[in-house]
C-alpha cells in the first residue's frame, strides 16, 4: 500500500505524512509553516521523558448555553484529543525545567474561553511559585464568541498573571505562530520579556481584510506578517519550527534564574 501523501497549501508540493510529521508540518519545498498540534510541538522541544502535561482536567464550560455550543466542543475534544485549546506542561530543554503552554490552532482556531484562560493562569503562577521560566505559544483567532464577557474577561486575568509573574522577576517567553490574533494578541502573548515569531505568521488584533474594509485603503504588501512586526519593532527574532528548540535552550541559558534576582 502507497504511503499517506499530503499536499502543501502554500506550493502544491506532495509528501508523505511521514516526511511531514518529521519536518513538523514545515514543507521540506518552500518552508511553509503548516499548523501542528500541541502535543507534537512540545514533544518536539522537550528532552525525552521529561514532558508532564498539567492542568489536564481543567475545561470551560456554557455559561451562556449558546446555542450548539456543547455539541461543537465535543466535537473538537474527539477531532483534537484535547479537552481544551491550550495545552500546558512541565519539561525540560537541553537539562533547563521550564513552564510550557501550547494553543492549538486546530482546536476552535485556538480562540480562548474561560478554560484556556484559567489553564495559561495557572500555568503562569506554578512558573512563578516555582522559579520556572514560562514559554507560551500563541496561536489563536482571538476571544471565543459562544462564551462571551466570561472569553473576554480572560484578556484581563491571564494579563495580570503575566505581571505579576514579571514584577517576581521570572522570564517569559513569548512564541506567536499563525494566526495570532484577537484578544489573545491583545493580552498574555505580547507581554513577553523576548518576543518570538515562527516565518510568515499572522500576527495581530484585527486581520488584514477587517482593516481594508474599516479605513477604505489597501494595505503594505506583508502587513501584520512576522517579518513586517519585526521590521516595526514588535518581534525580537524570527525562529523557523526547526530551530526553535535550539535558540529556547540558549535564551534559557543566557538567563537562568529569570530576568532579575528572583
Amino acid at each position: 500500500m502507497a504511503p499517506e501523501t499530503r499536499s502543501c497549501p502554500a506550493c502544491g508540493h506532495e509528501a508523505a505524512q511521514a516526511v511531514w510529521h518529521a519536518h513538523l508540518q514545515v514543507c521540506p519545498a518552500c518552508g511553509a509553516h503548516q499548523p501542528i498540534a500541541a502535543r507534537a510541538r512540545l514533544e518536539a522541544l522537550c528532552d525525552a521523558g521529561t514532558l508532564r502535561e498539567l492542568f489536564a482536567d481543567v475545561t470551560g464550560g456554557d455559561p451562556l448555553c449558546f446555542p450548539g455550543y456543547a455539541r461543537k466542543l465535543a466535537v473538537q475534544r474527539e477531532k483534537t484529543g484535547m479537552r481544551e485549546a491550550v495545552m500546558t506542561a512541565e519539561g525540560e530543554i537541553e537539562g533547563r525545567r521550564a513552564v510550557l503552554g501550547v494553543l492549538d490552532a486546530q482546536f476552535f482556531m485556538g480562540s480562548m474561553g474561560a478554560g484556556v484562560g484559567e489553564k495559561i493562569t495557572r500555568a503562569i503562577e506554578r512558573a512563578r511559585d516555582e522559579r520556572l521560566p514560562l514559554i507560551l505559544f500563541s496561536a489563536s483567532g482571538g476571544a471565543r464568541m459562544q462564551e462571551g464577557i466570561f472569553s473576554l474577561m480572560q484578556m484581563a486575568k491571564t494579563s495580570a498573571a503575566v505581571a505579576d509573574f514579571s514584577a517576581a522577576g521570572g522570564l517569559y517567553i513569548s512564541v506567536l505562530t499563525h494566526p495570532t490574533t484577537g484578544g489573545v494578541t491583545a493580552s498574555f502573548a505580547s507581554l513577553g520579556d523576548i518576543m518570538l515569531a515562527e516565518p510568515g505568521a499572522l500576527i495581530g488584533f484585527a486581520g488584514p481584510r477587517v482593516i481594508e474594509q474599516t479605513i477604505g485603503q489597501r494595505l503594505p504588501e506583508g502587513f501584520q506578517r512576522s517579518e513586517f512586526q519585526m521590521e516595526h519593532g514588535f518581534i525580537d527574532r524570527i525562529v523557523p519550527r526547526g530551530r526553535m528548540r535550539a535558540v529556547l535552550a540558549q535564551a534559557l541559558r543566557l538567563h537562568e534564574g529569570g530576568v532579575s534576582a528572583w
